[in-house]
């Protein structure tokens, strides 16, 4: 990924056009998007939720996108117009909290499983194939009832992404105010980076709800949801420590 990053960064330096840098500052934001924090994050809350709503799945993608992006232009504007940076103080705290989130998201997919939300059934209908799905008896609810679990809200969602949002402002901004002298065209590259995490956090979100909604995973969700949660909690855990720079975060 840094690769990728040094090669698009690279061909904002020195006197390029109106056109080269809008265009590099959206497929900036498209790549934005699949950095392992936000995957992590966002894998989470998609898991969560029922299996069959990939719908859903692509609203929330949106949600975290639309509040990352808020919090880039929200802090982004007024340090590109007063030519100022985020302090890194302020950086580092955001990445610490992105951590926290990543291990309270995954804690809650394993409080949810522990609690028998990812219970699988093994039955045909209507005496036809024999087969295995996940399902909740939560509650003491029967198989034949709708589940009333609770779900992550799109609010919920808005938030993860404003949280992000402020992580990823600092290094952001460095790099408009190092590379674009004009602040017109700043804040276009701005507001673009924006734009293009989102739609891929879309792409991403609504593949990663097709996987999770369908196929092999969905049948065994019930064995998937542990190991996808333990893994998560670690990561958050190494994601705060390289923020505090107490072990080596090389992406």
């Amino acid at each position: 990924m840094g690769a990728i990053d040094g090669w698009l960064e690279g061909l904002l330096q020195g006197h390029v056009g109106v056109g080269v840098i809008l265009l590099i500052s959206l497929l900036l934001g498209l790549r934005h998007a699949s950095d392992p924090d936000h995957l992590a994050a966002v894998t989470t809350l998609i898991a969560s939720e029922k299996r069959d709503h990939v719908r859903k799945a692509g609203l929330m993608g949106f949600l975290w996108g639309l509040g990352h992006g808020t919090t880039l232009v929200l802090l982004g504007m007024p340090l590109v117009l007063l030519n100022q940076i985020l302090p890194d103080v302020v950086s580092r705290i955001a990445e610490v909290a992105i951590g926290c989130i990543i291990i309270l998201l995954a804690l809650r997919l394993l409080v949810r499983w522990r609690r028998g939300l990812y219970h699988v059934h093994v039955h045909a209908h209507d005496g036809g194939e024999i087969h295995r799905h996940v399902h909740s008896h939560a509650e003491g609810e029967s198989h034949e009832h709708a589940h009333r679990i609770p779900r992550r809200t799109p609010l919920s969602s808005y938030g993860v992404g404003l949280v992000h949002g402020i992580g990823g402002s600092g290094g952001l901004t460095l790099l408009l105010l190092s590379t674009i002298s004009d602040k017109v065209q700043a804040m276009g590259a701005l507001l673009l980076f924006a734009a293009g995490t989102a739609v891929s956090m879309v792409l991403l979100s609504t593949a990663f709800g097709l996987v999770i909604a369908g196929g092999p995973v969905a049948r065994n969700f019930d064995r998937v949801a542990p190991v996808l949660g333990v893994l998560s909690m670690a990561f958050g855990a190494w994601y705060a420590l390289g923020a505090l720079g107490l072990v080596i975060y090389p992406f």
